[in-house]
């Protein structure tokens, strides 16, 4: 364009992080990397990199969780955009404006570092932290999104394997939000819910006990939950 100067703003830089989320053991899992770099080499850090000039933040999200973890072939990776990151200060390098995730995996595949990455592991997220940058920060924002996704969207699915039954689908909701469902209730609310899950014909399988084996479903049609599913007040009575 004629007259416009491309040198006459500061230059600075875009990143990806990500926040990526699995169950494991019952417990909450936090995907992380060591950095094997200056800044911050040798401390713990969210997967993620800097933005390329010929890609999107989408695109080079999903490029940097394959070079940093080896995770090349995520199926059932539940991928969206969180918010961004702006703090003048947050890079001690220069300035550097981050584009953050969440993501969710159901099955963690084996991880494989790469690339500036000393290694890569799953942590309870309980015991994530501190961790460089302003990790710590785009990770609680992270865990909060999703806590309040799961209440009007059928999101939880996505932690789940391809067939699950309402028990693992339950265990999601109590690992996110940290409480206790009344197992009767959960069950008539997701039943109730058109399109939240579908039966799968004649599947069952045992989970433990001497019981029947469970009847297995997978995620229905839906998008979102009408009427949400709502947690239990922090003081409270069972949902």
């Amino acid at each position: 364009m004629r007259g416009y100067d491309k040198h006459a703003f500061e230059p600075f830089a875009v990143t990806v992080d990500l926040a990526v989320f699995t169950l494991r053991a019952g417990a909450l899992h936090v995907l992380l990397v060591e950095r094997a770099q200056e800044p911050y080499a040798g401390r713990w850090a969210l997967p993620g990199g800097f933005l390329l000039p010929t890609e999107s933040a989408e695109t080079a999200a999903r490029r940097e969780l394959a070079e940093e973890t080896g995770l090349t072939d995520v199926t059932g990776l539940h991928l969206e955009q969180l918010r961004t990151y702006s703090e003048p200060d947050r890079d001690p390098r220069m300035r550097v404006v981050s584009v953050a995730f969440a993501a969710l995996l159901p099955d963690p595949p084996e991880l494989r570092a790469g690339t500036d990455a000393a290694e890569a592991r799953w942590t309870p997220y309980d015991t994530a932290g501190p961790l460089a940058f302003d990790h710590d920060r785009i990770l609680a924002d992270a865990r909060t999104r999703i806590g309040a996704k799961l209440e009007y969207t059928c999101l939880a699915t996505a932690f789940c394997p391809p067939e699950f039954t309402l028990g693992e689908l339950q265990q999601v909701y109590e690992t996110v939000w940290g409480t206790v469902l009344d197992r009767p209730n959960f069950r008539r609310k997701v039943l109730a819910t058109p399109g939240f899950v579908e039966a799968v014909p004649g599947a069952a399988r045992l989970t433990g006990g001497r019981g029947k084996p469970a009847a297995l479903y997978r995620a229905g049609t839906a998008t979102a939950l009408h009427p949400p599913l709502l947690r239990p007040p922090p003081e409270g009575r069972p949902a």
